[in-house]
């Protein structure tokens, strides 16, 4: 996507801004090459928060959380993605992308760009929404002004979720009334890499995060998420297509602008570390849900069970049925070339003499929490030299750097239809939860391209709409394939899917936030003491301390979710 070009300008005046410039260290002047606060184009700033997000939300939701979530785990340095082995986490990267933000709030209203300060409004809202939604209590109505005197603002308190996921909503509703008479006039369609100056698409985005904070609060206040909900139902201004998902393309020219497990900057290791969680695969084979082969790598080496054999396990592998002599397994590259040629490869055990079943079919996953997850279904060259060639990879599309199909995904219309079918089975006035459904699971896979799949798909018996918001909650868990972290959000508060975690995690329940950082614990140490305090202590606390994990935030306390 040629929007994107555009990051390393950006970057520059952002530095410019900061830095600015002088002849000497005795006279201060003005940088004939930088850019004065006051003279900032308002168009300049938005691609770095655009992108900023883009990214951080792929990077969670493709990573650990698709951990936590059992969409994904880990073969290979695996700690924070199968077991949550999670330190001190650090925010300083989403309250830059505010700081900036808030710039752009600024210059949008010194310019007179309502346009602008709507998108600053809506970004606001998803970036401070992110925040509370994985540690809790943050910095809000106090954040963003460190450049003003006294402690207050220097060492910012920390306000309530309640106070965030309030203030989240009421912004996007002035971004949405400003968005239904704003016109993009002072818009260069080229710096907005998500819509490119498109008022009605951000008008539908931030109508359908509405949605999303709405929802999110249905069982603290349920007034509150079903007034909001039953707006912007009522509005008709919302993602309805899967062609309207709000996304973020790559444009693959180094490994800062491509997907973040591309071969060519990652030497393949990382890409080759991610499985398929059986937790998502095997439902999703069960169910012949298309999205399996678009998703997923058939396994390199398929078991085959042969009672004739009189070892419990062949030490060969065999190419199109031939044993090949002295050749446990193939490097990831061979196989990938050799497969592509028409080859297939096998390899016999006896189930017998070894004692037990192993994997036979032509997808396998990875289960959740292994102790020793290279070893699964008897890999002979388990470790970190060589894949595991009896479980599956993910599909050769996340080898690549840029593709139609690879976008940061921030919001879907799929999304929007399943949060909309939850709606209607609580009794908000938000039509037909069935057709909601449906419409969720056919934008799904419209986005995957496998939509003339679709009446296959809802007639099978564990898809077809049973009237359960647990099913649908799982078909959202499903749908949220790489962006992770809302099947975390909906998990907490609905404890949807029944996850469970692996024997190697170092607690029998998943964990439900972030832990607070250490800038904030160094240098803001009264204010987020404050907000540890009011965390709830579980019994999985382990001697950790209430800033941990498995610490409960006001979002979750009281609802006896997910656990």
């Amino acid at each position: 996507m040629n929007n994107l070009n555009i990051k390393l300008g950006t970057l520059i005046l952002v530095f410019s801004l900061i830095v600015g410039g002088c002849k000497d260290l005795d006279e201060i002047n003005d940088n004939p090459n930088g850019v004065s606060p006051s003279n900032a184009n308002v168009n300049m700033l938005m691609p770095t928060v655009l992108v900023g997000v883009g990214q951080n939300i792929l990077n969670l939701g493709y990573q650990d959380l698709a951990g936590v979530v059992q969409h994904t785990q880990k073969d290979g340095w695996n700690g924070g993605h199968n077991h949550y082995d999670w330190g001190l986490q650090d925010w300083s990267g989403w309250y830059g992308l505010l700081r900036t933000n808030q710039f752009m709030i600024q210059r949008a209203e010194e310019t007179n760009s309502p346009f602008h300060k709507a998108v600053g409004l809506t970004m606001k809202s998803l970036i401070f929404g992110m925040i509370t939604d994985l540690w809790g209590d943050a910095p809000y109505t106090k954040a963003l002004q460190g450049s003003q005197p006294g402690l207050e603002n220097q060492l910012p308190a920390f306000d309530s979720q309640e106070v965030i996921y309030r203030g989240i909503i009421e912004d996007l509703k002035a971004a949405s009334v400003i968005f239904a008479s704003a016109n993009n006039a002072s818009v260069i369609a080229q710096y907005d890499v998500y819509f490119g100056g498109n008022v009605t698409r951000w008008h539908k985005f931030a109508n359908s995060l509405l949605l999303r904070y709405s929802m999110r609060l249905s069982e603290k206040i349920p007034a509150l998420a079903k007034s909001g909900v039953e707006q912007v139902v009522s509005s008709g201004v919302y993602i309805s297509d899967a062609s309207e998902d709000v996304v973020m393309d790559f444009i693959g020219a180094s490994a800062g602008d491509s997907w973040p497990t591309a071969a060519s900057f990652d030497a393949g290791s990382n890409f080759r570390r991610l499985k398929p969680s059986t937790t998502l695969l095997n439902p999703m084979l069960e169910n012949q849900d298309p999205r399996v082969r678009v998703w997923f790598r058939e396994v390199h080496c398929q078991w085959v069970e042969d009672k004739t054999l009189s070892t419990a396990t062949d030490p060969f592998i065999r190419r199109n049925g031939v044993l090949q002599q002295g050749t446990v397994s193939l490097t990831d590259d061979q196989y990938v070339a050799q497969i592509a040629a028409g080859n297939k490869f096998t390899r016999h055990y006896n189930p017998d003499l070894l004692g037990y079943k192993l994997d036979t079919r032509n997808y396998v996953g990875l289960p959740p929490g292994l102790v020793a997850p290279s070893e699964h279904n008897r890999n002979p060259t388990p470790g970190q030299t060589l894949e595991n060639q009896h479980a599956s990879q993910l599909a050769d599309v996340y080898r690549q750097a840029k593709h139609a199909l690879l976008k940061a995904r921030i919001i879907s219309a799929s999304e929007v239809y399943f949060i909309l079918a939850e709606a209607a089975l609580k009794g908000y006035s938000a039509g037909n939860a069935e057709s909601h459904y449906q419409n969720g699971i056919r934008a799904s896979l419209k986005t995957w391209g496998v939509d003339n799949r679709f009446a296959d798909f809802i007639a099978q018996p564990k898809v077809k709409f049973n009237g359960t918001i647990k099913q649908v909650i799982e078909q959202k868990w499903i749908a949220s394939w790489t962006n992770a972290g809302e099947a975390w959000f909906d998990f907490r508060r609905t404890g949807f899917p029944e996850l469970k975690p692996g024997p190697a995690s170092p607690e029998p329940v998943l964990p439900v936030r972030f832990i607070y950082g250490g800038n904030e614990i160094n240098f803001n140490n009264n204010e987020v003491t404050k907000a540890i305090n009011r965390l709830e202590v579980t019994p999985y606390e382990g001697g950790r301390g209430a800033n941990n994990q498995w610490s409960k935030t006001w979002i979750t306390q009281g609802t006896n979710k997910p656990w």
